[in-house]
Formats: C-alpha cells, sequence, structure tokens
C-alpha cells in the first residue's frame, strides 16, 4: 500500500528552519474573533506582534481603542522592527494574532506573561495535540475558550487572496482573564465568511506578496 503524504493530507506546513512562515490570515477571520470578544475592545489596546503586511492589524483597529503592530521583518507596511520574544515587552489589555508555528508555545507564553485582559490565538487545530505543549502550556495554563472554524480558513504563502482551499483546519485559542480558571469551553465559528467580508479587503493585494 502507497502512503499519503501529500502536505494537504498531513495538514502541516512544510518550511525551512529559518522560514518567517508568512501566512497571513484573512480578515474575516479577525473580524469573527472580534465581534465574539464584544464591546470590550472599544476601551482597550490590543498588541500585533506578527503584525506581516498589515492585514490582522487593520481589522484590529476597526475594534480596538489603540493597536500597537510589530513584527521581526520589516515588510513594509511601516511597522516597528521588534524581537517579540526577547526584546523589552510592556503590558498592554490584549495580544492578538497569527504566530508562527514553530514558535507559536513561545509566543502564547510571552503574552500571557504580557496582557491584562486577555490572549487570543490563531492555529491549526492539531496544534491542541502534542505531550510537549500539553506540559508545558495546556496543563498549566489551558485557554479559557477554543473556538473552532467550521468554514476553512484558508492562507496562502506570502499573499492574501479570496480564492483557494485548504486541508487545513484552524481554531482561535483564547485565554480570557476575567474569567476564572476552568475546563476550556468549546465553540464552533458558525459560517460567517461571506457576512463579515468587507469592500477593500483583498484590493490590490490578491495573487501577490505586494505591501
Amino acid at each position: 500500500m502507497t502512503r499519503n503524504v501529500s502536505t494537504a493530507v498531513m495538514q502541516r506546513r512544510v518550511e525551512p528552519h529559518d522560514s518567517l512562515d508568512d501566512f497571513p490570515t484573512p480578515p474575516w477571520a479577525t473580524r469573527a474573533l472580534c465581534q465574539w470578544i464584544g464591546p470590550r475592545t472599544i476601551t482597550a489596546s490590543v498588541r500585533e506582534p506578527t503584525a506581516n503586511r498589515g492585514y490582522m492589524a487593520a481589522v484590529l483597529d476597526e475594534f480596538f481603542y489603540e493597536v500597537e503592530a510589530s513584527d521581526i521583518f520589516d515588510y513594509g507596511a511601516g511597522f516597528a522592527v521588534r524581537d517579540y520574544l526577547f526584546g523589552p515587552v510592556d503590558d498592554t489589555h490584549w495580544t492578538i494574532f497569527n504566530p508562527p508555528f514553530r514558535l507559536a508555545l513561545q509566543f502564547i507564553l510571552r503574552a500571557l506573561e504580557t496582557s491584562q485582559l486577555g490572549v487570543a490565538a490563531i492555529v491549526r487545530t492539531s496544534f491542541l495535540e502534542g505531550v510537549g505543549r500539553y506540559h508545558d502550556l495546556f496543563s498549566a495554563s489551558p485557554p479559557t475558550d477554543i473556538l473552532q472554524f467550521t468554514e476553512r480558513v484558508v492562507m496562502h504563502k506570502g499573499r492574501l487572496s479570496a480564492k483557494g482551499s485548504t486541508a487545513t483546519s484552524y481554531c482561535w485559542l483564547v485565554w480570557d482573564k476575567a474569567r476564572p480558571a476552568c475546563a476550556p469551553r468549546f465553540h464552533w465559528i458558525p459560517p460567517c465568511r461571506r457576512a463579515l467580508e468587507a469592500p477593500g479587503d483583498y484590493e490590490g493585494r490578491e495573487g501577490s506578496a505586494c505591501h
């Protein structure tokens, strides 16, 4: 029997060790989270430490009072170039981001240390697996909420596009510090892409890696 080892079936990204893990988040997926968080965003600050070309930061600016966006690499979007893991980081209310998969655990732990109200990370659903992540994160600091997308969130390497398909499933992991520590609550994000896409989300961006 021939084993199917395609990246689609394996639900993994094959990236070089030093890759920037450049997979921009579709704006509608960030809006789904912000609507779920609700009116608490209006007076809160938020940090996006993996800002890339700014697709997530632009949506956060629609909801939050103040947005601080940065990245370790200059993608030409005008954000501060900053090493989030090892540089100085002041506290913020929320940290919301799409962490590089290889360093997602470290990014989440850093965010939990420096966020007063909450943390949200969009990750592959398979991120919930893993003995190391269980010992280092989930057993000690489990998320308060898991928001599983019912629609596939399509992320293309190096570009944002309204088209395409994927075999990879994504969810938001949320640590809401206003909630008492208890077992995580599981939620499905109902189909919402059409309702949450806005004019201009992909304008001048689709099919290219332009800034």
